[in-house]
């Protein structure tokens, strides 16, 4: 019988291209999510049956338990970028890494891959970094031979960076950035899946690997580099940190008293992240460790960004029209 495999958020951005390269690899792949009706669109990822969405929370000790039983491998893709509701920082991404780990160990999982991030730090004042570094601890200290992955910013067609900055790209000549120095470093989604499905089907030693793409860039220079792939010129803006606290205290305010009806443009705990470079340590292991080259950033914007374009899919006909009359 194919081996078994529960990935924890594999409908998410992350987890998606994890369950379809697992799927390929020919294991069963039960997907893991609050609302198994919303992930149907994984299970043409494998054939008839190979690719399941199971209801799971993630906080829940008997929800988690359930949903791995008969698991060979367990890979944890669940994180949040902002508290919502029971959703908390520490619920998600350090009790909740922590639960995974705890039963994985005490049902005998082979392997565990967890997906963490580039600037988990126990002494951070960010609640997100904070948080992220005391889940790796909890699975460490549950699951010893355990694998984590720490990407930088990941990039794709689903991702939550580029899309959200080349829509706003459209509603006026500014373009406001936090930390336009701010560097980062990346990673195409689908590496990372790659990097997650050689630690799950234990061909990568365990550890802790730190994956960016082949190039760093200011905050600054990416914002650049995506007006040119949507053909669009604006005017970059820099807010100052104190200037991006006020605002962030203020959305989540607004946040609060709509209970949540009203999404934070910004928090004050992203500003307090984009203080900090997201980039691979020197000493780390990463991406040539596991022999993977990784994608080039210039080589996929343009695959999924062409629809924020003036004229999105018909920008480039109109631009060959115009040399034809010149």
């Amino acid at each position: 019988m194919s081996k078994l495999v529960t990935i924890y958020g594999g409908s998410g951005f992350v987890g998606r291209y994890i369950a379809r390269r697992m799927a390929k690899e020919g294991w069963r792949v039960r997907v893991a999510v609050r609302r198994p009706n919303e992930a149907i669109f994984v299970k043409p990822y494998g054939v008839v049956g190979q690719v399941e969405p199971v209801l799971c929370n993630i906080r829940d000790d008997a929800s988690v338990a359930s949903v791995m039983h008969g698991a060979d491998a367990v890979i944890n893709c669940v994180g949040i970028l902002a508290e919502a509701g029971k959703n908390k920082f520490d619920a998600v991404q350090h009790e909740g890494a922590e639960r995974v780990a705890r039963i994985a160990a005490e049902q005998g999982v082979g392997q565990l891959v967890h997906i963490s991030a580039i600037g988990a730090d126990d002494s951070s004042k960010s609640d997100y970094a904070h948080s992220k570094a005391l889940g790796e601890q909890g699975v460490l200290e549950h699951f010893g031979t355990a694998t984590i992955l720490r990407p930088s910013i990941v990039f794709g067609p689903e991702d939550q960076f580029f899309n959200r900055f080349a829509a706003m790209s459209r509603l006026g000549p500014i373009l406001p950035v936090v930390g336009a120095d701010t560097k980062f470093q990346p990673v195409y989604v689908d590496d990372v899946a790659q990097a997650a499905v050689l630690a799950a089907t234990g061909q990568a030693k365990a550890g802790v690997y730190e994956l960016g793409g082949p190039d760093v860039s200011a905050f600054r220079a990416l914002m650049q580099q995506m007006l040119q792939v949507i053909r669009r010129r604006k005017l970059i803006l820099n807010i100052p940190f104190g200037m991006a606290m006020v605002m962030g205290f203020g959305f989540d305010v607004l946040n609060k008293i709509s209970l949540g009806l009203i999404p934070a443009q910004i928090t004050r705990d992203q500003v307090r992240n984009l203080r900090n470079d997201n980039v691979v340590g020197a000493d780390m292991m990463g991406f040539d460790t596991l022999g993977i080259t990784p994608t080039a950033l210039e080589s996929v914007l343009p695959e999924y960004l062409w629809r924020f374009r003036p004229s999105g899919q018909y920008d480039a006909i109109k631009e060959s029209a115009k040399n034809l009359k010149a």
